[in-house]
């Protein structure tokens, strides 16, 4: 493969123009758009004024005839494995915008053809490159803060929403609109093996036409691992702390895009004290003062956003540019990825909505 790869985007929307368009037209030396598939017209010329590219119709033509090493997937959901799967099957390299699949057994089917046309499949999971997440695992894997209890991540706001992101025909709702982010991250805290899930969902879109879920509660739970809680509910009116808050052992962590900090206790350090036996001692309620040890981190990045989206957005490409180049290993891995996609389907299983009348 040449050193620059030719990238045909499917979808030019907010996803296609707005992430993956922005992202690329900064990497020249690594990517050029050749090619734009998108249903409007408006959109096409964009694409035409903006990158010089050829423009189609939709992502069938788009395969059929353009010449590409990269076919970004940014289709409205409903269409991603139909549309993953057609590159696939052509031969093309795929980078496909969350939800890869909504199911288990498509993204199996989507793995089975990359692997059978010797392409590479590559989730486009672009919030496990924060920086934030990074640091966090860092300071997990160090054991200051001994064994990890539980895990909370709240990803909500207040927020009526009235485009196709409201309709489950179109596989739309918080879970599989936000979700694929933090349930990401909530897998790979979790680590080795497949989660047990309990869910709650809920809809209501104040007569504005939505049917899909906008407020989900997913916990991944099982033995010798952490409680993990995934929050993402479109009815937080106040905030509710931080994005994380981390229960361990011997302190805690909070925080989130802008910074962390944590505290814990050296267990050599804390006082020493004998079980009261047989009952209260004095009446008392046991009480100590530990010596906590209290660290933090922020995010800067003259050169990024506030948060590092975008810098986390250009990692992402960098990892899939040095795959396909230079046969690298993919940081998203399709076994964690599969393990998202089973989570979110298990939560929509306990949780069946009522559709609105076609």
């Amino acid at each position: 493969m040449s050193k620059v790869i030719r990238v045909g985007i499917a979808g030019f929307g907010r996803s296609g123009y707005g992430i993956h368009a922005n992202c690329l037209k900064h990497k020249p030396e690594q990517f050029q758009i050749v090619a734009v598939a998108d249903q409007l017209p408006e959109r096409r010329q964009d694409a035409v004024n903006e990158f010089g590219c050829a423009v189609y119709n939709d992502y069938q033509e788009l395969l059929d005839k353009a010449d590409i090493d990269l076919f970004v997937n940014a289709t409205p959901s409903r269409f991603h494995v139909e549309a993953s799967l057609a590159a696939l099957k052509k031969g093309r390299n795929v980078l496909s915008e969350k939800p890869s699949a909504t199911c288990v057994a498509d993204f199996d089917r989507l793995t089975a053809a990359a692997r059978e046309a010797n392409v590479v499949f590559y989730p486009f999971q672009n919030s496990r490159f924060y920086p934030f997440f990074i640091k966090l695992q860092e300071i997990i894997r160090s054991g200051v803060l001994g064994d990890i209890v539980s895990i909370r991540s709240n990803w909500s706001g207040f927020a009526r929403r009235w485009d196709w992101q409201t309709l489950q025909k179109e596989c739309a709702g918080n879970l599989f609109n936000t979700g694929p982010h933090p349930v990401d991250q909530a897998v790979v805290l979790f680590g080795e093996g497949y989660p047990q899930v309990f869910a709650r969902m809920y809809a209501h879109h104040w007569g504005l036409g939505g049917d899909a879920e906008n407020y989900a509660s997913v916990t991944l739970y099982g033995p010798g691992k952490p409680n993990i809680e995934v929050i993402v509910s479109s009815f937080q009116a106040y905030p509710q702390g931080e994005m994380y808050n981390i229960s361990a052992t011997r302190g805690g962590l909070t925080g989130g895009p802008n910074g962390l900090k944590w505290k814990y206790f050296k267990p050599e350090e804390a006082p020493k004290h004998e079980f009261w036996k047989p009952w209260s001692n004095q009446r008392q309620y046991c009480s100590e003062q530990l010596s906590w040890h209290e660290e933090t981190w922020t995010y800067t990045d003259n050169n990024s956003n506030a948060t590092g989206f975008s810098g986390l957005v250009h990692a992402l490409y960098n990892n899939l540019y040095d795959v396909l180049v230079n046969g690298a290993e993919p940081i998203i891995k399709h076994e964690e990825v599969r393990k998202q996609v089973y989570v979110m389907e298990e939560a929509h299983k306990q949780n069946p909505l009522p559709r609105n009348a076609e």
